[in-house]
């Protein structure tokens, strides 16, 4: 089935302070709101994919503690495949982030269960699509690249250096303009989606932009989930077969209906509520 994704990564739970603005080095802003929200680039992005209609298995590690728990059931209560999450020793992974009123944030991530992610008994067939990201060990990482027999994306985030091999197995790689910039070595990707926030993305060929669409012109509330969402109907509108254009313009949507939403897991339509026949400028 081409709406079925495994995604392989990290499960978090958010503490969000809403501020009024970022603050700078060594300086302190009040006036925060502090809340807790089930996070992490890899829950995120199965999450998305569930609620905008793939069938979703999530391979992954919580601790044996009540945010392990809870955010496992909130992944299985959108009908996300969570058997194959480890439950080991370590604290469930956290990620302290700020937002300011704009929309923009700064996080912090500590990995906790994440660093415990294990493949060993994993097996992926030559029709799976498999998605992953780069806040889980990179040996992880490569082994999967190895493994995965089928469609391989990477969401290349946070930036760091790519291995070659890894580049050379990955059929897609999505990342943001910043960590485009970061690593060179993406402009020898065979297929890199670029995001570039309210200005919609591009797609890549070898460092050849091949398609372009526009971003719909939102209120942004939060734009914490918005890369994940992106990045999870890019993958499955591309599976569906759709040509690059008119994926990459339904991931834009789904992308701005994310920062619409404070949350980082923000509920999304089907996909076929965000694919037009005919892309083009919003």
């Amino acid at each position: 089935m081409r709406d079925t994704l495994t995604v392989v990564g990290s499960v978090n739970v958010d503490l969000v302070a809403r501020v009024p603005e970022l603050p700078a080095p060594g300086v302190t802003v009040g006036g925060g709101v502090l809340s807790r929200h089930p996070g992490g680039k890899g829950a995120n992005q199965a999450v998305a994919a569930a609620r905008l209609g793939g069938t979703v298995r999530f391979v992954g590690a919580v601790g044996a503690d009540d945010e392990g728990r809870d955010l496992l059931g909130r992944m299985a209560a959108v009908g996300v495949d969570v058997s194959k999450v480890r439950t080991v020793a370590d604290p469930t992974g956290t990620a302290l982030i700020m937002v300011e009123e704009s929309g923009e944030n700064q996080i912090a991530v500590c990995p906790g269960a994440n660093a415990r992610v294990d493949l060993t008994e994993m097996e992926f067939g030559p029709g799976e699509a498999v998605l992953t990201q780069l806040e889980i060990d990179m040996r992880v990482v490569l082994d999967l690249a190895e493994r995965a027999r089928g469609f391989f994306a990477l969401n290349a985030s946070p930036a760091t250096t790519l291995p070659e091999e890894l580049l050379a197995r990955a059929d897609l790689v999505i990342v943001n303009r910043s960590e485009y910039e970061a690593m060179p070595s993406l402009r020898r990707g065979r297929l890199v989606a670029v995001t570039f926030g309210a200005r919609g993305a591009a797609l890549l060929d070898h460092g050849a932009e091949v398609a372009r669409a526009a971003s719909p012109r939102v209120s942004a509330v939060n734009s914490v989930g918005a890369g994940d969402a992106f990045t999870a109907a890019l993958v499955l509108a591309l599976r569906r077969g759709l040509p690059h254009d008119r994926a990459l313009a339904a991931a834009c949507a789904v992308g701005a209906a994310a920062v619409q939403d404070p949350s980082s897991q923000p509920p999304l339509k089907p996909l076929d509520d965000y694919v037009r026949d005919r892309p083009g400028p919003c």
